[in-house]
């Protein structure tokens, strides 16, 4: 329902669950989770990382001062300008998966999964698992630096301390 053309699929979702079920049976619900896990779990990692590691650089490179020197707006800043940067890390490396899935997930075929990965991508090639990646950075570099402002404001109306630093 979320990546077919207008009218080219039901928008009832007990109805669309049935056509999926009769075209490809049970597998054709988890046609997609190979591919969603090799996008979701590097994702997730860089989102960590980057994040963590990018707080660190801005406390140790940048913003040199203890951070109890900061303000508490000039240390969300320092989230938001961290979470946004992770998100630009996220987006690149998740990208090429996020495709294959989308374009995956419009198929309707008996195959494998992994032989219509393989006809994907001997229809679109390398360049093509790349198409659009400036819309998902700035789609995911907002949407990431948005969650770990929302966590870090949250830490500090609990008192908390904001992430990274000393």
């Amino acid at each position: 329902m979320q990546t077919a053309e207008p009218g080219a699929f039901t928008n009832n979702a007990v109805k669309g669950f049935g056509m999926i079920k009769s075209a490809e049976g049970v597998n054709g619900f988890y046609k997609g989770l190979a591919p969603l896990w090799c996008r979701q779990v590097p994702y997730t990692v860089v989102k960590f990382v980057a994040f963590e590691r990018i707080v660190q650089m801005f406390y140790s490179k940048v913003f040199t001062k203890p951070k109890s020197q900061y303000s508490g707006m000039q240390q969300l800043m320092v989230t938001f300008m961290s979470g946004y940067i992770a998100g630009v890390f996220c987006a690149i490396v998740s990208h090429p998966a996020d495709t294959m899935v989308s374009i995956l997930n419009k198929r309707v075929s008996d195959q494998p999964t992994g032989q219509q990965i393989k006809e994907i991508y001997a229809d679109i090639g390398f360049p093509g698992l790349w198409k659009g990646l400036g819309t998902r950075i700035f789609m995911i570099g907002t949407l990431t630096c948005l969650q770990w402002v929302i966590y870090d404001s949250f830490k500090v109306a609990c008192g908390l301390a904001t992430t990274g630093g000393k």
